[in-house]
């Protein structure tokens, strides 16, 4: 039985054009009829699904942000600036001890640290003060019609939030979030939020947007998922006394133990156990390079954002978070 958001929806829709055929800016991409075939396969109402792609609007802002991530175009010494402040660190104790009793039950039950959890969702929307303000449908619609350079990725992200929209009985012209169409407390895209997000009050819906105890839970499920290891090391300072460049350039991904990175000259701070898998990291420091050996848990964040400055900005902000709330 449809829900009374979607009958209300294809009510309205009904009354502009009663065989609700394509009449919006995306009307002549034969791309629609593809993701209307994929969708409708999934159980999403053909006409529901018309009346909203028809309601998408393609955005010049969002083309032009995309073209230009801070992960792209910042070094770290600047990229940091933007979450390793007083104020982020200082309001993620705040959403610590406001969130507490939850934290400590999902952090008990996963193993993901409460200072990670809370970090993640510090750097994605300052605690949920910062969640985004285009439409879901608009910003993946342009991304997916109007950027093919990553047009598959965003098409299936467009077909996923269909299917979210009318799984959830959420209007889904109300639901905002990034320019790349994330949502809610820990940005999470369509196809994740179907994949990770959980209900953690048991109210029947995992709601990301609006309650933070569910949105929590789904950061650290979304860890545990990805191979999150409780009690791991996840970053080591580390020294470099070689030239080479090529070292690093084999990507995120951890293929070579402490010990052979060692043996060319990337050696940890402190001891280490040699026998880890690690990626070796530089990166630019305003007083020079800075050398990390980034172990399986440093990789597991970067599935959340698939770059290196973004994890270790994660990681940072959590130890200044557990510090802050150390020293009460």
């Amino acid at each position: 039985m449809a829900s009374p958001v979607h009958v209300f929806f294809l009510m309205v829709f009904a009354l502009v054009s009663p065989s609700v055929s394509f009449a919006g800016e995306y009307s002549e991409r034969a791309e629609l009829e593809q993701v209307l075939a994929d969708v409708v396969e999934q159980g999403v109402d053909r006409d529901w699904a018309v009346a909203l792609l028809n309601q998408a609007e393609r955005q010049q802002s969002i083309l032009d942000a995309i073209s230009r991530p801070a992960e792209k175009t910042k070094p770290w010494y600047d990229y940091r600036k933007i979450f390793l402040t007083d104020k982020r660190a200082q309001e993620g104790v705040a959403f610590a001890k406001q969130y507490a009793d939850t934290l400590t039950e999902v952090s008990t039950s996963t193993g993901v640290p409460e200072s990670v959890i809370t970090a993640i969702i510090g750097v994605e929307t300052f605690y949920g003060r910062i969640t985004g303000s285009y439409r879901v449908i608009d910003a993946l619609a342009t991304l997916a019609f109007d950027y093919p350079k990553r047009s598959p990725f965003f098409t299936r992200e467009l077909e996923n939030f269909l299917i979210l929209a009318y799984e959830s009985g959420k209007d889904p012209l109300a639901l905002k979030g990034s320019y790349a169409g994330a949502m809610g407390y820990g940005q999470f895209m369509p196809s994740s939020y179907r994949a990770y997000a959980v209900d953690h009050n048991g109210d029947g819906v995992a709601d990301i947007w609006g309650n933070a105890e569910d949105a929590i839970a789904s950061v650290a499920n979304y860890f545990v998922r990805h191979g999150w290891q409780p009690g791991a090391l996840v970053v080591v300072p580390a020294n470099y006394d070689g030239a080479s460049s090529e070292l690093f350039e084999g990507g995120l991904k951890p293929t070579m133990t402490v010990g052979e990175l060692a043996e060319q000259g990337f050696a940890p701070h402190t001891a280490t156990d040699v026998s880890m898998v690690a990626t070796p990291l530089r990166l630019q420091g305003e007083k020079g390079f800075e050398y990390w050996l980034c172990l399986e848990n440093f990789y597991v964040i970067t599935r959340y954002n698939h770059s290196a400055m973004y994890a270790l900005s994660v990681w940072q902000l959590s130890q200044e978070i557990e510090s802050l709330a150390a020293d009460g």
